[in-house]
């Protein structure tokens, strides 16, 4: 591969490892944290590096340094990882887009989610092979954190046959099966009108959940139930199936007060003072959410934002996960989005079933790879995630983040970042973003691209008056 880099430089490096490299020179654009750089050595080989860390002086030149990622072959094509020979000098400057495109010669498949900043010439990859592990994905208000997961959402859409269940709480991936009305007869457009998209809302009958499928400890957290604390009803909770079979939720009551024991009142005077027979959730003999999982839609998003009761949103969730969990062994792969993902991994929400829904996550997050359930979690914050959740992601999708405290957090969980990479998340406009982890062959500053389906919770513009 020839290399006819973008700038001219007077930079020099020397690398006493072959894996890392120190670099100066003058002050001139293009040398800046996530960077992509070619080195040239004494030997004629060529290297693709990435700057790390940069400072300068004023009236003076810049130093850093950086990682080497691998030789270009003269011949051109998949970047050779093998460790270079150590080398006492190099020419350094600015990578050109057909050598940064050399990261991901080797994918057989890749998702363009946008363009390198920078550099709108060079296509921004991940390695969706690489979704087999969990991401978190974290952007403040403002930052266009669920538009841009929508770009990916779609991408994975278009270039995989992965399918995955959306946790939507403010309905912003309800029109995933509505084209964007720019584009909308693109051939991307066409490919995703034909996937398999289910919209779940609470006006629908497919949103329900059917109470006698829960298993025991998420039918005691529904009715705030201790097996030790409130015996006796757990122990008619036991034998609830017996005592009212199939029957619709609203029969349930009636049921338990006809068999006249003091337990069976106190059961079905607790579901009425928790008000669950009112709940729309209840799927009675109706199709359930778990029913359409099972047949694997391409993507099924949840719009959990629309139900009376704000415990039924979490029972659908709990439903969901539950369901999962019990039929990992079928290793049947499906990526589990949750956004807003401090709704339920909150490790300050300690109602009953807030905590069955985190242990839950945090089972899948800890155990449930192996088994083909990925998590893709996204919020505003990383400590409203419970660290035993966060700990467990791989990959990171970092939008606009102005809280040191947030980032330092992120610098100690993400290690393989560098910092100075993670401080540029300060600075970044709407839209852009760091990606690093394993879907992407190096962390890479990103300039997502643009919708194909339409965007569900765009945010409400203010009126104003005429002139």
């Amino acid at each position: 591969m020839t290399t006819s880099e973008t700038t001219t430089s007077g930079a020099r490096a020397v690398s006493l490892d072959g894996r890392r490299f120190q670099f100066e020179g003058p002050l001139e654009p293009g040398f800046e944290p996530g960077g992509f750089v070619t080195l040239s050595t004494p030997t004629g080989s060529i290297c693709l590096g990435q700057v790390e860390e940069v400072s300068f002086s004023l009236g003076g030149g810049l130093h850093g340094s950086g990682r080497i990622l691998g030789m270009i072959p003269d011949e051109g094509g998949v970047l050779d990882s093998r460790t270079p020979t150590p080398f006492s000098a190099a020419d350094v400057r600015v990578a050109d887009a057909p050598t940064i495109e050399s990261l991901y010669d080797g994918a057989a498949t890749s998702l363009v989610i946008g363009s390198h900043l920078g550099s709108d010439s060079v296509p921004a990859r991940l390695l969706p092979r690489r979704l087999n592990r969990h991401t978190f994905w974290c952007g403040q208000s403002g930052s266009g954190k669920t538009y841009a997961l929508g770009v990916v959402l779609e991408q994975i859409l278009l270039h995989t046959a992965l399918p995955m269940v959306i946790f939507d709480p403010n309905a912003d991936f309800v029109k995933m099966h509505e084209a964007a009305t720019t584009g909308a007869d693109s051939p991307a457009s066409r490919v995703l009108a034909e996937r398999d998209i289910r919209i779940l809302r609470p006006d629908s009958d497919s949103l329900r959940v059917r109470f006698l499928d829960l298993a025991i400890q998420s039918k005691a957290a529904v009715l705030r139930l201790s097996p030790l604390d409130d015996r006796a009803e757990y122990n008619e909770l036991l034998r609830l199936e017996e005592t009212v079979g199939t029957l619709d939720a609203h029969a349930v009551v009636p049921r338990l007060l006809e068999r006249g024991s003091p337990a069976a009142q106190d059961l079905a005077a607790r579901a009425e003072n928790l008000n669950l027979i009112e709940w729309s959730v209840w799927a009675g003999t109706s199709e359930a959410v778990t029913d359409v999982l099972d047949r694997r839609p391409d993507a099924t998003v949840l719009d959990l934002g629309g139900f009376a009761f704000p415990d039924e949103s979490l029972v659908v969730a709990m439903a969901v996960l539950d369901d999962l969990w019990a039929k990992r062994e079928q290793r049947r792969p499906i990526l589990i989005v949750i956004d807003e993902a401090h709704n339920l991994c909150s490790p300050d929400q300690n109602s009953p079933l807030h905590v069955a829904v985190r242990e839950r996550i945090i089972q899948i997050a800890a155990e449930g790879r192996k088994f083909g359930l990925w998590l893709l979690l996204s919020t505003q914050r990383p400590s409203r995630i419970h660290p035993s959740i966060l700990s467990q992601c791989d990959n990171l999708a970092l939008m606009k983040m102005t809280s040191q405290v947030d980032l330092e957090e992120l610098a100690t969980i993400f290690g393989f970042v560098p910092p100075d990479m993670l401080a540029r998340a300060s600075r970044f406009a709407q839209g852009e973003a760091l990606f690093a982890g394993s879907f992407s062959p190096a962390p890479s500053m990103v300039k997502l691209g643009q919708r194909l389906t339409r965007e569900g919770g765009a945010d409400v513009g203010v009126p104003i008056r005429g002139v």
